[in-house]
């Protein structure tokens, strides 16, 4: 029996969205996977490394899977949900939380780490990744690229100019990397496919996403969600496009 939208509505305004866990999607929205595996790839990097910073970790649910960790082993994160998670989750594994603000100057000495990870940063501070990498040491990152869900925003929100749909290019991030004094070791991008299979998997994302419809709110969309959740229930899954690059950048000994 189909359930409702009223029922759906309230099912995913009601589900916490603190911390990077999306498991509340499974069977109710898909997202495809990049070829390189950022997680297998981190793991590895962090079994070599002997001090390693994780910038925006979320609640720390990628870190934590590592198979191994670095003898000093630190993780920031901005937004105080996320900082309690990350804390309750990787202190029993050694990992120290810094709640930090997201803004430069990150609060390390220079050359403090010979390995600096991150997944879906919202911005990469290029200057101050440089400054606390040990000379030689790696940034590895997984990044969302170019108009990535842009079907979804764009449902909400109408076309965006082509300056917007064109922003965390992985050009531009190499560019921003190099100027920084970084060499590139690794630079991939990938075109993936996303789908939403019910209107509540469509409300806990942006939700949980923040800044892809900013302001977001049920209420403010209420008709436009409803007209989706019609279209879904006729039609079939809302398809996307998600765009990701990873990026492994070395600072010159």
């Amino acid at each position: 029996m189909l359930r409702t939208f009223d029922e759906l509505v309230a099912e995913a305004e009601a589900v916490p969205v603190d911390g990077w866990d999306f498991s509340w999607l499974d069977g109710r929205a898909t997202e495809q996977r990049p070829s390189w595996g950022y997680q297998r790839l981190m793991g590895e990097r962090l079994a070599n490394a002997t001090a390693a910073l994780d910038i925006q970790t979320g609640g720390g649910e990628v870190l934590a899977a590592a198979p191994t960790l670095p003898t000093t082993m630190v993780a920031t994160e901005s937004w105080p949900p996320n900082v309690a998670k990350a804390t309750q989750l990787l202190h029993p594994l050694g990992v120290v939380v810094v709640a930090d603000s997201d803004e430069p100057p990150l609060p390390f000495a220079d050359a403090s780490f010979d390995l600096v990870t991150s997944r879906h940063p919202v911005q990469a501070w290029w200057d101050e990744i440089a400054r606390v990498l040990r000379p030689g040491g790696l940034y590895l990152s997984q990044q969302v690229g170019p108009a990535s869900v842009f079907e979804l925003v764009e449902y909400f929100l109408g076309p965006q100019p082509e300056q917007v749909r064109r922003r965390r290019h992985p050009d531009d991030a190499r560019r921003d990397a190099e100027a920084a004094g970084l060499e590139i070791v690794d630079l991939r991008y990938e075109h993936l496919r996303t789908e939403f299979f019910d209107i509540g998997a469509v409300i806990y994302f942006l939700r949980k996403v923040i800044w892809m419809v900013p302001g977001f709110t049920v209420a403010e969309y209420r008709d436009r969600l409803h007209e989706l959740h019609e279209q879904i229930q006729q039609d079939g899954p809302f398809v996307a496009q998600t765009t990701r690059f990873l990026l492994e950048v070395r600072k010159p000994s």
